[in-house]
């Protein structure tokens, strides 16, 4: 049997190599970027543990018969799924390492933004002395709705924390738990509404056909004007371009976003350098102990998957 580990940005190997030595299982790890790269890293193996690299269906194909592709994290953009079926690779993710997080982040974002701290932070870095009233209006969060696109593991940790500040939580979700959102504050409502009421929409779906893009001229120009948005998901839902304009009109007060489309963001785009615009390198899911979590579980399916056991989350 041969494991793989197609690409990483983590400190070490620990868990991944002490799992293939425990289960005599030829291991190597590789730094693919490229489908080619790709390709020739998983060329022959059994189970791919894979971060970015490009799993099109020609990387696919150069797996062993009845091959595992373990992704690490929640999302598998980067993974040709029906190629994947089509060719019998199954793949997994790891959907729970580290949505306190990435939760965490997301809150961070969205309390930055409605109290204004990083223009405050800039007026004074650069020699000012504004009036609290200068960045006007600031809203307590008692008169603030806080939107949630999707209501899974990282959503509702998100409506945990925000709910001691006194927010009006709302969120929209076709495949929402009703009971499960009222337990956490929620009210469900329709996507356009979810628009139409948040002052700070903060994104935790999946890029699906259905998602892609949602954040778009069309639908910013729902949200009550000066409203925020934060997006920790995944970059595809939103129309970059789209909410430049938003940010230059002033319907966005402010965006708070760590992920992008296509990442790593262009060295000359000019969210970089926007006033109102806070952002972060897709760090969002980055703490210690997420990381050996992650790594852990990674490992853990990958033994699973060599040992001819049931996935733990197959997503085929």
């Amino acid at each position: 049997m041969r494991m793989v580990i197609t690409d990483h940005n983590f400190s070490g190997e620990d868990f991944e190599r002490t799992a293939a030595k425990e289960l005599d299982t030829d291991f190597a790890v590789f730094h693919a970027t490229t489908e080619a790269e790709a390709i020739e890293a998983v060329r022959g193996a059994d189970v791919a543990l894979v971060n970015f690299a490009p799993m099109t269906a020609a990387a696919l194909a150069a797996m062993n018969p009845n091959g595992v592709v373990v992704r690490y994290g929640i999302g598998f953009d980067n993974v040709d799924l029906d190629a994947a079926t089509r060719l019998g690779v199954r793949v997994c993710n790891v959907p729970d390492y580290g949505a306190d997080t990435v939760a965490d982040h997301a809150v961070t974002l969205t309390l930055m933004l409605l109290r204004k701290v990083a223009q405050f932070d800039r007026a004074l870095a650069a020699g000012g002395w504004p009036s609290a009233t200068e960045l006007a209006p600031i809203r307590s969060t008692g008169e603030t709705t806080v939107g949630l696109l999707g209501t899974g593991r990282i959503a509702l940790a998100v409506a945990k924390r925000l709910q001691p500040f006194g927010f009006d939580l709302i969120a929209h979700d076709p495949y929402a738990n009703p009971d499960v959102a009222a337990d956490h504050g929620i009210t469900l409502v329709d996507l356009d509404e979810l628009f139409r009421r948040s002052h700070a929409l903060s994104l935790h779906a999946p890029a699906t056909a259905d998602t892609r893009g949602i954040v778009n001229a069309d639908n910013l120009a729902k949200m009550p004007f000066g409203s925020f948005l934060v997006n920790t998901s995944r970059g595809a839902l939103v129309e970059q371009d789209a909410v430049l304009d938003a940010l230059d009109s002033g319907a966005l007060a402010g965006v708070g976003l760590d992920v992008f489309h296509p990442e790593p963001l262009a060295p000359d785009h000019r969210l970089r350098t926007h006033p109102n615009a806070v952002l972060t390198p897709h760090a969002a899911f980055y703490s210690e102990q997420s990381l050996r979590d992650l790594q852990r579980l990674a490992a853990e399916e990958a033994a699973r998957a060599i040992r001819g056991e049931p996935l733990r989350c197959p997503l085929n």
